[in-house]
C-alpha cells in the first residue's frame, strides 16, 4: 500500500506560481509511475503530468511549458511546479502513484486562480 498526501495549494492571482508537494509513504519499492491529475469544476479528472521511471515526463497540452513535474525518491516526495497560472487552472490537484499491484491517490489540494 502507498499513502499520498498533497500540500501547497491555495489562492494565487493570474500569472502567479505555486508549487504542489506530494508526500509518499508505505511500500514504495515497486512504484514505477507517478503523476498529477486535476479535477476542474464541470469536467472529469484529467491528467496534468506524469513520469515513469524509465522515461521523460509527459505533460498535458495545457501544462507543457508552464508546469514541471519532479520526484525526489530519497525524500519520498513528488512535486508539481506551476507557473503562469490562469483561471482555467482552478481545481483540485491530486497526486497519483502506480505500481504493479495498484493505483494510489491522494486526497487532493485546492488551487484557486483569481484576481
Amino acid at each position: 500500500q502507498v499513502q499520498l498526501v498533497e500540500s501547497g495549494g491555495g489562492w494565487v492571482r493570474p500569472g502567479g506560481s505555486l508549487r504542489l508537494s506530494c508526500a509518499a509513504s508505505g511500500d514504495l519499492f515497486s512504484v514505477n509511475a507517478m503523476g498529477w491529475y486535476r479535477q476542474v469544476p464541470g469536467k472529469q479528472r484529467e491528467l496534468v503530468a506524469s513520469m515513469h521511471t524509465s522515461g521523460a515526463p509527459n505533460y498535458a497540452h495545457f501544462a507543457a511549458g508552464r508546469f514541471t513535474v519532479s520526484r525526489d525518491k530519497a525524500k519520498n516526495m513528488a512535486y508539481l511546479q506551476m507557473q503562469s497560472l490562469n483561471s482555467e487552472d482552478t481545481g483540485v490537484y491530486h497526486c497519483h502513484f502506480a505500481d504493479p499491484y495498484g493505483e494510489y491517490w491522494g486526497q487532493g489540494t485546492q488551487v484557486t486562480v483569481s484576481s
